[in-house]
């Protein structure tokens, strides 16, 4: 277990507390990846965790997971749960890696098994298992459970891929990439499962929670080369966040992204990230040789946007 303690009791009784949120941005990929804790307990969580990979050489590394670890021990936290918000297509997960450290328990929402077998289909892995059987809970919307004495909560937020969630707790929001910063905009909804109809409703959803929720983002992508930023707050993203201010109906609001969407590239690690990704951020199994490969389907995604 690498002398990480474990939390004893899933349901401890909850009080009402905000977390402590601190954020580690990965430059490498834009994604922020966050140690949330309870204040009077000092357990925690990890949410969204990115284990290193590099598209050119291939290689693969446990720097970004491992500093996140070195934090929770240099605090003093009691590492309860790995988190993570939906199967990401531009970074690999390392909640199995982390599991395989500590020992901690892994989750995701449960339209994870729906992603699972669509991009099954994609890869065509046979005897792949998509059940969600390789995460310790899936969460279904409206599930409670407990950090300590902190009482998180999950909103099932579809659109920017079928299994996207959000972890409500306290005073804060762990939003993935329904809503970026408020000068970025919102989610991409063009990946395979993924509908621009369905975010609408989402951040309809989100932006009903009081005005002072702080908002966490799981990605940046620093517009106009500012620094990065990772929060915000409901009213901020109510008065201004860019594509809510262009579009006041969800018909405005479909058409805005759908228009912008058939723009974008895809992003460049999709095929190998959703690979891993649908499997709890577990690298293939090695082939005989002792080696790992990844499967990249050809042409699998249909009206990609190249390159200039």
């Amino acid at each position: 277990m690498s002398g990480f303690p474990q939390a004893q009791d899933m349901d401890l009784p909850a009080l009402s507390t905000d977390p402590v949120v601190d954020a580690f941005y990965d430059k490498r990929t834009g994604s922020l990846q966050y140690v949330v804790a309870d204040p009077e307990t000092k357990h925690c969580a990890i949410v969204d965790p990115v284990l290193d990979f590099e598209p050119k050489s291939g290689a693969t590394a446990t720097h970004s997971a491992d500093a996140l670890l070195r934090y929770v021990q240099s605090e003093g936290y009691v590492l309860d749960w790995v988190l993570d918000t939906h199967p990401h297509a531009d970074h690999f997960s390392a909640a199995g890696y982390l599991k395989d450290k500590t020992g901690v328990r892994i989750a995701i929402g449960e339209k994870v098994v729906e992603v699972q077998k669509l991009w099954n289909q994609l890869y065509n892995l046979p005897d792949f298992p998509a059940d969600g059987s390789q995460w310790d809970r899936l969460f279904a919307d409206g599930e409670r459970f407990n950090i300590g004495n902190l009482t998180c909560e999950v909103l099932f937020c579809p659109g920017h891929t079928l299994a996207s969630i959000t972890y409500v707790m306290g005073d804060a929001a762990f939003i993935h990439d329904t809503l970026l910063m408020p000068d970025g905009g919102t989610a991409r909804c063009d990946f395979p499962g993924g509908s621009a109809r369905a975010l609408w409703h989402s951040i309809q959803r989100i932006l009903s929670l009081p005005d002072d929720t702080r908002l966490f983002t799981g990605h940046d992508y620093m517009p106009g080369r500012r620094e990065p930023r990772w929060e915000s707050t409901v009213r901020q993203q109510k008065t201004d966040n860019i594509h809510l201010q262009k579009t006041k109906s969800e018909a405005e609001f479909v058409q805005l992204r759908e228009q912008r969407d058939r723009t974008l590239a895809m992003p460049k690690l999709i095929l190998a990230a959703l690979q891993v990704n649908i499997n709890a951020g577990r690298l293939p199994e090695p082939e005989s040789n002792g080696e790992r490969y990844l499967k990249i389907p050809l042409n699998a995604l249909e009206n990609a946007v190249w390159d200039e």
